[in-house]
């Protein structure tokens, strides 16, 4: 089979066009008229075309044209090659999440992996059947995963962001000190002199002691004592549960591990920033229709958690959503 070889002979590629027009009229007028060119333009366009391909392509036999042997021989490469070229620039087709089949990667605190994924899955099970969750808990190595490509959506409070990361805001929530049922910081007001005098645990992927907790602790004079870092909320509540420490947590995120350990949940008498809770991803993922309905499954389950708005600055503590 005769090939075309654009680069190699300088053939313009806008001229693929031209030559089908008139590989399919067989006339240089029919040509014309189809991609609304004067006749002598398209004669030009012709005779590029004769001189890139080193045939005549259409030759006069009595009042008509006839192609060249060549010519017939490229008709069907040259319709094909157009066709994929068209289909570079199309928009892409409608996304069917019934016929979907992907796996996305989510890294996120242990708390968001169990609340947003666990909603997540179900949603998934019931629209995209095809589509798998590779859910995976925050280290301390994370900060390059979007970029790298190992991770398709960073979920919590997002720092270390690049100029190519895109952040939404999900939703905000509320920072509360947690207790075993009966602790003795129960037993009257919680003050931040008593907050401060009890013992405290720390959840922190990268194993950090200080927080804001400890910055407005600083402010009023007062230190407390953290007795242990642990590498996710999970630990610090069950050890919560257990012993007389205090944890720090998002109220709303933790409600159902707070109600299973029989915690009891209060209001820390500290200023302390919000926890705004967002999802993060590369840029090249922007328009991607798959990347985008995963997004807005994330953004509908958010809204029900917690509301939709802005979420702020996020605290720098470098152990994700609720260090502390």
């Amino acid at each position: 089979m005769h090939r075309v070889h654009p680069s190699a002979s300088g053939l313009d590629l806008n001229l693929l066009t031209a030559l089908d027009a008139l590989l399919t009229e067989e006339s240089v007028t029919g040509a014309a008229r189809r991609l609304h060119l004067s006749e002598p333009a398209m004669s030009r366009t012709l005779g590029r075309i004769r001189k890139a391909l080193g045939d005549p392509v259409l030759v006069r036999s009595g009042r008509r044209m006839v192609p060249t042997p060549r010519a017939v021989a490229l008709r069907g490469e040259v319709r094909e090659v157009l066709r994929r070229a068209r289909g570079v620039f199309a928009p892409p087709d409608t996304l069917e999440p019934a016929t979907l089949e992907r796996t996305f990667t989510l890294l996120a605190d242990d708390t968001l992996l169990t609340v947003i994924g666990m909603r997540l899955l179900a949603r998934i099970r019931r629209e995209a059947p095809g589509v798998s969750l590779r859910l995976l808990p925050e280290g301390p190595d994370d900060s390059h995963a979007l970029r790298d490509g190992r991770v398709d959506l960073d979920l919590g409070v997002v720092t270390d962001v690049t100029p190519e990361t895109r952040v939404e805001p999900l939703f905000t929530d509320d920072n509360a000190g947690v207790v075993r049922a009966g602790h003795p910081l129960l037993d009257g007001p919680v003050t931040p002199g008593r907050f401060a005098a009890a013992d405290h645990v720390t959840a922190s992927r990268r194993g950090r002691l200080r927080g804001p907790i400890d910055e407005a602790l600083d402010a009023l004079g007062l230190r407390r004592r953290v007795v242990a870092s642990v590498p996710t909320l999970a630990a610090a509540l069950l050890m919560t549960a257990h012993t007389d420490l205090v944890a720090r947590t998002a109220r709303r995120l933790s409600a159902l591990q707070i109600e299973r350990l029989g915690l009891v949940a209060f209001t820390i008498p500290l200023d302390l920033p919000p926890v705004p809770i967002s999802q993060a991803w590369h840029a090249r993922w922007d328009a991607d229709p798959a990347h985008r309905w995963l997004r807005a499954r994330i953004r509908e389950i958010a809204a029900d958690l917690g509301g939709t708005e802005a979420a702020g600055e996020a605290p720098d503590e470098g152990s994700g959503v609720l260090s502390g």
